[in-house]
């Protein structure tokens, strides 16, 4: 593995022998992800401790966290958003499944407690394409569609002004921005960067403007520009699934990454090629999540 039109650092290997890490945050001083394959939600500290913290019986499944610090997850097979509840337990924050009968992938919270969640529109890896949708949860639990014609929702992030949401569009090789109003409805969509051949996965934000992306086909962590600039290119062995900043000062750059040729024969129940790789960053992270 190397990296190149870059000042990334060495890459190292935080934690390895994973089923299919994704949905990686940063919180509370560690990484948490998502492990699709064993389904549940697993935090790694700096040193590589780990430690499961609830395991869900759905997959896929997505993380992110309400401002005053209870965890949200997708259960997105079930069309459900769960809440963790201070003892541990899971409640349902809001049905979705009356928006689709198909599954939910990310999910992102801003500062205000409103929860976007899109959906990928169509039975992947077997059924026919067909474009997704983008969901808006507001703190009340009520639950409304606020855009579509997304082609293949993937990560999204959210400027720290709670203004501007970004959005991985995989099928059409594009970041597609949005302006956020007050009452958490989208508008002016536009497409943030062109990626030229990429397949745009998990994203992050940092804080010179530039979004990482994770591209699983072409195997790397990319950094752009609003317009489409490639500034960083992390070349990888095997699929780069999402991307997060974090670690001191968020300048660590959190990977997750493994052999898609193996998942999707396997869909994480078979060779656990799945790891978390981190490298520096040039730039530290911002925004949601």
């Amino acid at each position: 593995m190397q990296s190149k039109d870059s000042p990334v650092s060495e890459i190292r290997s935080l934690m390895t022998g994973l089923a299919f890490g994704e949905s990686p945050r940063w919180h509370d001083g560690r990484l948490w992800f998502s492990d699709w394959g064993t389904q549940e939600v697993i935090a790694v500290d700096l040193e590589g401790k780990s430690e499961v913290i609830v395991r869900v019986p759905s997959s896929p499944f997505s993380i992110d966290w309400l401002p005053d610090g209870r965890l949200l997850i997708v259960a997105a097979r079930d069309g459900l958003l769960l809440r963790r509840e201070p003892d541990g337990s899971l409640v349902t924050h809001a049905d979705l499944a009356d928006l689709s009968v198909f599954p939910w992938n990310e999910i992102v919270v801003d500062g205000r407690g409103n929860a976007y969640i899109n959906n990928i529109g169509f039975d992947f890896p077997a059924g026919a394409f067909a474009p997704g949708i983008a969901a808006l949860v507001a703190p009340d639990g009520s639950v409304r569609k606020v855009a579509d014609g997304i082609a293949f929702p993937n990560g999204m992030a959210m400027t720290p002004d709670n203004s501007t949401l970004i959005l991985a569009e995989s099928y059409a090789s594009k970041l597609t921005a949005f302006d956020i109003a007050a009452d958490g409805s989208l508008s002016n969509r536009r497409v943030w960067a062109d990626l030229a051949g990429g397949a745009p996965d998990g994203i992050c934000l940092d804080a010179d403007n530039a979004v990482w992306y994770g591209d699983v086909p072409n195997k790397r962590c990319v950094r752009v520009r609003e317009g489409g600039e490639v500034l960083q290119t992390i070349e990888l062995d095997r699929g780069c699934f999402a991307c997060m900043l974090g670690g001191v000062n968020k300048q660590t750059l959190f990977m997750l990454a493994a052999d898609w040729s193996e998942l999707a024969k396997t869909m994480g129940s078979g060779a656990r090629t799945g790891q978390v790789l981190t490298a520096e960053a040039p730039a530290p992270g911002i925004g949601w999540p």
